[in-house]
């Protein structure tokens, strides 16, 4: 992974920005394992539910997934990082 061949400045509209960025995608990190955890949980007390949970949690790993990638592709562009 090539990184800028100089130093990269970000002012501090662009660091809140990013932080907003970081702190969404935390947040929403955690409710997609909240789901995860509260699927198994009923799955666990009705396992006639288990089905429909199954659904629900195989759902999240992606959405993990998206949303980490969507907040290092945005991270990567601001610093100049390129992918091979």
């Amino acid at each position: 992974m090539p990184l800028p061949p100089q130093a990269v400045t970000l002012t501090p509209e662009q660091i809140a920005e990013l932080n907003q960025q970081l702190a969404t995608m935390r947040h929403g990190i955690n409710n997609h394992l909240a789901i995860i955890m509260s699927a198994a949980e009923l799955a666990r007390m009705s396992p006639e539910r288990a089905a429909d949970m199954l659904g629900r949690l195989l759902e999240q790993p992606g959405k993990i997934t998206e949303q980490v990638r969507q907040f290092s592709d945005e991270f990567e562009r601001r610093f100049g990082i390129t992918r091979h």
